[in-house]
Parts: C-alpha cells; sequence; structure tokens
C-alpha cells in the first residue's frame, strides 16, 4: 500500500497546530505594543513650531508663572494659548528684530493667530477640565512634566486611559497644597501618604465616582 504522508508531514502538522495558538497571541502583543509606543501616545516627541517657543528659558530662566500665557486654566477646562499681544508684550521691547520672532511680528501686524500644532492631544470623546483638577490640588507638572527644563514643549505622560485611572482610583499620591500648583519643581515630600489624605479630605473627593465612565466620557 503507497504511503499517503511523508516522513516530515507530522512535524507539519505540528508546527501549524502550535501557530494556530502563538500567532493570534503575538498579533495581540504587537497590537498592544503599537497602542502604547509614542507613534500613538505621541509621549517624548518634540513637534517642529512655528516659533520655537522655550519654556526652558521664559519658565525655567525668567520664572513666569504658567497664569501668564495660560490665563484661563483655573476657570475653564481650556488652559487657553496666549493670544499674540501676550507674546508682544515683552517681544515689542526686547529682541524686537529677532529673526525666530517675524511669525510673532507678522501674526500682530496682520491679526491672524499663531498656528500653533497641539503636543497634548485626548480624543474627541474625552472630557477634560483644567480647572476641576487645579482647584482639587493637581498641579500642572503632574500631567505636564518638568516644563522648565524643555527648550521646545514635549509630552511626557501617555495621557492613555489606563494612565487616567490609575491616578482617579488612587489620587492622594499626586495631590499639593494649593499654593504649590503652580511650581514646576515640585516634589512630593517624605510624607505625602498622610499629606494626601489629608487633602482628600480637604477637598472632599470622592474617589468612589471618579472611576464612573460619565466623569470623563460625557
Amino acid at each position: 500500500m503507497p504511503q499517503i504522508f511523508r516522513p516530515f508531514a507530522d512535524t507539519i502538522a505540528r508546527i501549524v497546530l502550535i501557530a494556530i495558538i502563538l500567532v493570534p497571541l503575538a498579533a495581540i502583543g504587537v497590537a498592544y505594543g503599537v497602542m502604547r509606543s509614542p507613534f500613538i501616545t505621541g509621549e517624548n516627541i518634540t513637534l517642529e513650531q512655528p516659533v520655537p517657543f522655550s519654556h526652558e528659558h521664559h519658565v525655567g530662566g525668567l520664572k513666569l508663572d504658567c497664569r501668564y500665557c495660560h490665563s484661563s486654566v483655573e476657570k475653564s477646562p481650556v488652559a487657553g494659548v496666549p493670544p499674540t499681544h501676550t507674546c508682544m508684550t515683552c517681544h515689542s521691547q526686547i529682541f524686537t528684530n529677532a529673526p525666530m520672532l517675524a511669525p510673532v511680528r507678522e501674526s500682530l501686524a496682520e491679526g491672524k493667530p499663531i498656528r500653533w500644532k497641539r503636543v497634548h492631544h485626548l480624543p474627541a470623546y474625552v472630557y477634560f477640565d483644567h480647572s476641576v483638577h487645579i482647584a482639587n490640588g493637581v498641579g500642572c507638572s503632574t500631567c505636564h512634566g518638568a516644563v522648565e527644563t524643555m527648550p521646545l514643549m514635549r509630552q511626557t505622560q501617555p495621557l492613555t486611559m489606563s494612565w487616567c485611572l490609575d491616578c482617579h482610583r488612587n489620587p492622594a499620591p499626586n495631590l499639593r497644597p494649593l499654593a504649590d500648583i503652580f511650581k514646576t519643581g515640585w516634589r512630593p515630600p517624605e510624607d505625602q501618604e498622610r499629606k494626601g489624605r489629608e487633602l482628600l479630605q480637604e477637598h472632599r473627593i470622592d474617589t468612589g465616582h471618579l472611576t464612573d465612565c460619565s466623569t470623563c466620557h460625557r
């Protein structure tokens, strides 16, 4: 009787069976890795801007307060981007002819806003309110990082749903006194666990509802 299967048929069958299990797992792993990569999250990617605005110079060097440029951060969901006349408050007096500031001068002359590229992106279906976080003890550097060291602004956190939920489940480690909200160099004290719990009570933060879907998806 002729042999139906070749000698290596059993080996091929084993490989196929193993591949049926491993290939889907590998595909899931690759997809998970890609979704958490900077290519998707935008983390640590520096964008080229119309004007190379340096937070390192303005915040780290000149000690400008965040609210000087982001004037609506305490009272609005949106922190705001400064209008051109805010820039020209200083630059009508200093560096008046600097080539890098030509787009600023043109913006003022033409009455057209500078088209900055957004650095921190959230999906359109996510509701985020800057003022609520500021009022309840979450400082700027918690989400935006050490901006005073950045020659050009970049995103330092993944801003993924899991990252947000980690804080909403246990916000105490990230809470600070309201007097320190805009301190870019703030670091948690040694007794942050105790102080964080006290701030939770002071601001009456109900962590039981911070993870409700309607908190961020409205």
